[in-house]
């Protein structure tokens, strides 16, 4: 059975993300959507709980896929999953410049995972997560930018901010 993992922190899901999963489920056995928590990095709009609920709910028609989080190294992750190989989503040049060396990086540690590029539909090439927080945040119209489930509850998130 041919496993992937498909990590990042998806604040919230957009269409892009769901092209991604769709076209890595038509490749893989089973794909493995995983929410990465990174203490790290700015705070973000939704709690990990919220992000694997709204990604549940997004992918619910794709049979193959598998919705979990995790905090931690993606190699070790991947060998608790026994996961080989690691699915990336490009948009752009610069996508793909900063992910080559992130797999390059994960190649060096572990050997055995392969990461796999997928490129985004072209009417996707400008979503982006950060994008989508900005707009909602400012009452923008989220349509075709993220799943009707979400899009609602981005808003209502939105709203009761205020």
């Amino acid at each position: 059975m041919r496993r992937a993992v498909c990590p990042g922190s998806f604040d919230p899901v957009t269409l892009g993300h769901i092209d991604i999963f769709q076209r890595a489920a038509a490749i893989f056995d089973e794909l493995i959507v995983s929410v990465f928590f990174n203490p790290g990095k700015e705070k973000a709009m939704f709690s990990v709980e919220d992000r694997v609920e709204m990604l549940k709910k997004a992918t619910a028609h794709i049979p193959n896929v598998k919705v979990t989080s995790f905090s931690g190294l993606l190699n070790e992750f991947c060998a608790r999953e026994k996961v080989p190989f690691i699915v990336r989503g490009l948009r752009a040049f610069t996508d793909f410049e900063y992910e080559f060396q992130r797999a390059l990086l994960i190649k060096s540690i572990d050997n055995n995972l392969e990461t796999v590029f997928i490129m985004t539909n072209a009417k996707y090439s400008f979503v982006s997560s950060s994008g989508v927080r900005e707009l909602a945040t400012f009452g923008g119209c989220l349509k075709d930018l993220v799943p009707p489930c979400i899009e609602e509850h981005v808003s209502k998130h939105v709203s009761s901010k205020i």
